[in-house]
């Protein structure tokens, strides 16, 4: 006599309620249940960049957040995420950041409202007028200030999060006139 192996499907337990672990559970052989898609998080500058400019359009998120200290900058933090910081600043005429650098992490800076200069080594002045945005590499030293007579407002993205930011006191970086010449003094 031979014996013969039926393969059968094996059929869900059922629950007094009428549900099966299947329907509880979900099906554990669905790829969506077995790896979850994975969130899109910023990696690259152009990431980077383009997260700073879809904040800078979001006018009601950082707008009524917006304060002025006539001390110093006012700033706060808006959003982190996996790798990065999103920082929110104000700088009333006169106000600057001192010459510095972010340590390890780059940014993407941009300007939402008024003008700032950035002065950088081994170059003169740049305006950044509303609208204008600057990627800043790990390391380079630089001083942001409000050289205008209105308010300005600027968006940070430091990528890695800001863990360090090495002031250069005495490191002058303002252009001044020497001897009838323009000179970038550091």
């Amino acid at each position: 006599m031979t014996s013969a192996t039926h393969l059968t499907t094996p059929v869900p337990t059922r629950f007094p309620d009428g549900l099966s672990d299947v329907s509880i559970a979900g099906d554990p052989l669905a790829w969506p249940h077995l790896a979850p898609e994975p969130l899109a998080h910023p990696s690259t500058v152009g990431d980077f960049a383009a997260l700073a400019r879809r904040v800078a359009a979001d006018r009601d998120r950082w707008e009524p957040l917006v304060r002025y200290d006539a001390l110093t900058r006012w700033y706060a933090r808006l959003e982190t995420g996996p790798g990065y910081e999103v920082w929110l600043l104000s700088w009333l005429p006169g106000q600057g950041s001192g010459a510095h650098d972010h340590g390890g992490s780059s940014a993407v800076m941009t300007v939402l409202q008024g003008e700032l200069t950035e002065l950088g080594t081994g170059r003169g002045p740049r305006a950044l007028a509303s609208g204008t945005q600057r990627v800043i590499a790990p390391g380079y030293v630089h001083e942001v200030v409000n050289d205008t007579l209105e308010p300005a407002v600027s968006l940070h993205v430091y990528f890695p999060g800001l863990t360090q930011m090495t002031p250069y006191p005495g490191h002058v970086l303002r252009q001044e006139t020497v001897e009838g010449q323009g000179a970038l003094l550091a």
